[in-house]
């Protein structure tokens, strides 16, 4: 016979739905306890939550005692726009500091004779000098130029002398123009000595200008006022135009120079003037060279200003004998800064960046470019320190919210009370007034102003729970003229506000944001969590196996109740038809 499981089928009673009551209610321990489960989950979720906020509060503070922030100074000038460059370092002396200067350092040079280049020609006929091959300081251009109202056009194919044939024909042969090879220059002269006028604002050559040719207030003739030739700076030394033949070097055309000690060396058949002079100038030898090339000489400066010497030798006949710079150099001594700071003595400087060793005001750094007098003040950089506090006070105030919101009792107007998820948890409240308390409290053993929060203009808000900067110019005044007084404050490496935040922090969240006492709370609930897991797990299966045989029961009770159906239909069959047949027997 097989096996009854509809509930019902034979009883026509529900015991299914019997049995799931009786389950229901046997349940109720481990709603009990799933409920206990769930409300553990979520303080550990509000644990987690809390110990995030702990750990940016935890950076909050660890940026408070980052190295330099009380100690950055900032430099600013009282002259509106000035040009002077200022800096302080860390711990600058802060104040103010008006410096007089009166003479900017200079760096000396020793400038070598002027054209030392060849002329535009060998000669005083310049027809075969074309305009386009003219060694001149400035390339010559096409166009026109005037001459006495007269405008000439020229080509850069045209030879000197066609140009100077162009200007006489242009003037009616009033102007003539020649070439004095001697002296490297060009005159013009009037042939009825009057004045002759140079250039019209719509000259399209700067033929005269290349020339060296200018007004002179009306004197005639009118010459160059230097000679026009120069030297090549790129063309090998040996073809370089050098009015001066360089002699002292050997077979192959090598030599050698000192600059202050320096040697440099050089071959007259491979490096070009150029090449020479950066050779120099990215030496040891402390100088810049340069080629002038309007006056055709070549300059020595030093990288450095102040009144310091240039020392230049070689052996007669080399190329600084060619280049002017032994015989007939000139030399300008450089200068020194002059200054004053408060209205004190005058100070010397080879440096126009007046630092400590000039001034003796240790961190501060002032390069002048300006014979001028300017107040610098220097002050705390407050704004990377005030960003730092505010946001120490943002991220103490999300933690003590967090824990008002989570610990709060409510009472409603009909009396009902109303208890947040943390509310019983008193080891967390007492963290928040320990907070507060490490907040408002004072720093012994401080020399300065400020030993407590509240003396930066830091108070705590009519709740007394959160912090706000209740006076912001008190704030700043702190910081930009007590600096040294806030760091101490911060960062006392015994009694510091931030070393005490620290070690509490610590013995909350630990050193690394895990463990402390906050870590401990965890592990409790998620130890509790895995025993109540446990307990459910047990609980479950005992009334999986209680609902087993009550299930079973009622099955066999259903199984019963058929049997019993069953026989009881065989005997009312069977003793029915005999009962029916006696009848018509006694009837007949």
């Amino acid at each position: 016979m097989a096996t009854l499981k509809l509930s019902g089928l034979a009883s026509g009673f529900d015991w299914s739905s019997f049995v799931d009551q009786i389950m229901e209610l046997e349940h109720a321990p481990v709603d009990r306890l799933e409920t206990e489960k769930s409300t553990n989950t979520q303080k550990l979720s509000a644990l987690t939550t809390l110990g995030t906020k702990l750990t940016s509060l935890q950076t909050a503070v660890d940026a408070l005692k980052a190295e330099g922030l009380f100690t950055s100074r900032t430099a600013t000038s009282s002259t509106s726009n000035s040009t002077w460059s200022l800096s302080a370092a860390n711990g600058t002396a802060t104040g103010s500091y008006t410096i007089a200067v009166t003479q900017l350092a200079t760096a000396a040079k020793r400038s070598g004779i002027a054209d030392i280049g060849l002329g535009i020609s060998d000669d005083n006929d310049v027809s075969d000098v074309t305009l386009a091959t003219m060694t001149t300081a400035v390339a010559i251009t096409a166009g026109t130029f005037t001459v006495n109202g007269q405008q000439v056009t020229i080509a850069l194919d045209d030879s000197l002398q066609d140009v100077f044939d162009k200007i006489n024909t242009a003037t009616s042969g009033d102007i003539t123009a020649s070439y004095d090879s001697g002296s490297d220059k060009i005159t013009l002269s009037s042939a009825s000595s009057s004045e002759i006028l140079l250039g019209a604002a719509n000259d399209t050559s700067n033929f005269l200008t290349a020339m060296k040719l200018s007004n002179n207030g009306g004197t005639d003739p009118v010459v160059s006022s230097s000679a026009l030739g120069t030297t090549s700076t790129t063309s090998p030394l040996a073809s370089a135009r050098l009015r001066t033949a360089i002699s002292a070097v050997d077979g192959e055309g090598n030599g050698s120079f000192t600059v202050n000690g320096v040697s440099i060396s050089y071959n007259v058949n491979t490096d070009s003037l150029s090449t020479v002079l950066a050779r120099v100038t990215s030496s040891t030898a402390g100088v810049t060279a340069t080629y002038d090339a309007v006056n055709d000489k070549v300059v020595l400066t030093n990288k450095t200003t102040g009144d310091t010497g240039i020392s230049v030798s070689e052996e007669s006949g080399g190329l600084m004998d060619a280049l002017g710079l032994t015989t007939g150099s000139t030399f300008t001594h450089g200068q020194n800064a002059l200054f004053s700071v408060n209205g004190g003595d005058t100070l010397v400087s080879s440096s126009n960046t007046l630092d400590a060793s000039a001034h003796g005001i240790t961190g501060l750094s002032v390069t002048v470019n300006t014979e001028s007098t300017e107040t610098i003040s220097v002050s705390g950089d407050t704004a990377p320190m005030k960003s730092a506090i505010e946001d120490f006070v943002e991220k103490f105030n999300a933690v003590q919210s967090y824990v008002d919101e989570q610990t709060k009792i409510t009472i409603g107007s009909g009396g009902d009370v109303t208890t947040a998820l943390l509310a019983s948890n008193r080891e967390i409240q007492d963290w928040s007034r320990s907070f507060r308390s490490l907040a408002f409290g004072s720093i012994s053993g401080l020399s300065g102003t400020i030993d407590r929060l509240e003396d930066m203009g830091i108070d705590f808000t009519s709740l007394e729970s959160e912090l706000e900067i209740t006076d912001s110019t008190k704030l700043d005044d702190a910081l930009a003229n007590h600096a040294d007084d806030v760091a101490e404050f911060f960062s006392n490496t015994t009694t510091g506000f931030v070393g005490k935040f620290d070690d509490f922090l610590e013995s909350l969240i630990g050193s690394t944001g895990t463990g402390g006492s906050l870590g401990n709370q965890e592990t409790y609930l998620t130890n509790a969590n895995t025993s109540l897991d446990q307990q459910i797990a047990d609980m479950e299966r005992r009334l999986e196996q209680q609902r087993e045989l009550l299930e079973s029961s009622f099955q066999r009770m259903e199984e019963a109740q058929q049997k019993l159906k069953t026989i009881q239909q065989q005997l009312t069959d069977s003793f029915g038809t005999s009962s029916s047949t006696s009848s018509t027997s006694s009837s007949s």
